[in-house]
């Protein structure tokens, strides 16, 4: 399976921040925001990837990520010349797909609960096996209107999906991350455009609950799905981090960690990397490869 970032977009309730660099550039804590979705998809398994950005904000991915084989990956990149809609991507991403099966993940979403790799790597196991089309999550929030939203019934089925209801029918809100089998690319290339103007991500997902093989995962109450989409939720999110960290002593979403964690790297690449980096996150790197040896 291979993966796409969908890192677009305006982001213009981070404005002024965001009039110049790309929200997924920013820092959360100590790391790009993008390094969080593409450590969700390296915890998955998936080492192909597929940046999909603005050509001004590109060019900036390229320099901070490159090929990504410095962790064992390879990483490309795609220009969205105009954001219409997530499934979008898929049209965008055909030719990196190639036929294979895909995961979707927006470059501002963070997952951080205990389980997440074994839930990641089901996800792909029931898409490849053909257990599933396509597998997305629930998360239950306050508020789930600006959100798409599943609907279940008493025993746990898939009873509906909705792109942000001004009356929502459950409380269960789908986070940006999808995982689909082979035949997502043919099924977004004849969406046709919302009532917005856009190819949605929910009507997408209906495809796959109307034949009948769409699965839906339910994220518990002690997991967290973080939201940076304005200036109080991009502080609460990198503090949050900060709170993991300096109390449990181990970095969240560090990509050279999880390459060599999923034997990607070696442990004397992984020294290198820290060595380079003359900041406490390069001393964290070292210092796994040293207890290692």
């Amino acid at each position: 399976m291979k993966g796409i970032i969908l890192a677009g977009g305006s982001a213009t309730r981070l404005y002024p921040l965001s009039k110049a660099i790309s929200k997924q550039i920013m820092p959360v804590y100590d790391k790009p925001m993008i390094y969080y979705p593409l450590s969700t998809l390296m915890l998955a398994g998936i080492r192909e990837v597929l940046v999909i950005s603005t050509p001004r904000d590109l060019p900036m991915f390229r320099e901070l990520l490159g090929d990504g084989s410095r962790i064992g990956m390879q990483i490309e990149y795609k220009i969205q010349e105009v954001p219409n809609g997530l499934a979008q991507a898929f049209v965008l991403g055909r030719e990196f797909l190639n036929g294979e099966p895909g995961c979707l993940i927006l470059g501002d979403n963070m997952f951080y609960g205990q389980g997440f790799s074994k839930m990641l790597r089901e996800a792909v196991a029931d898409v490849e096996g053909g257990h599933a089309g396509a597998c997305i999550f629930g998360y239950e929030v306050s508020d789930p209107r600006a959100y798409g939203v599943v609907e279940f019934d008493s025993e746990g089925h898939v009873l509906s999906l909705e792109e942000k209801p001004s009356q929502p029918k459950s409380r269960y809100a789908v986070p940006g991350l999808y995982f689909y089998n082979k035949s997502v690319c043919e099924k977004a290339a004849i969406l046709e455009p919302s009532a917005r103007g856009e190819y949605e991500i929910t009507d997408l997902n209906k495809m796959y609950l109307t034949e009948g093989t769409l699965k839906v995962k339910l994220f518990g109450r002690g997991f967290a799905w973080l939201d940076t989409g304005n200036c109080d939720s991009l502080l609460e999110a990198g503090n949050f981090i900060a709170t993991i960290q300096n109390r449990q002593g181990f970095y969240v979403s560090c990509i050279e960690e999880i390459a060599w964690r999923n034997g990607w790297i070696s442990t004397e690449t992984l020294a290198a990397l820290g060595k380079e980096m003359k900041t406490a996150y390069g001393r964290y790197l070292e210092g796994l490869a040293e207890h290692a040896k």
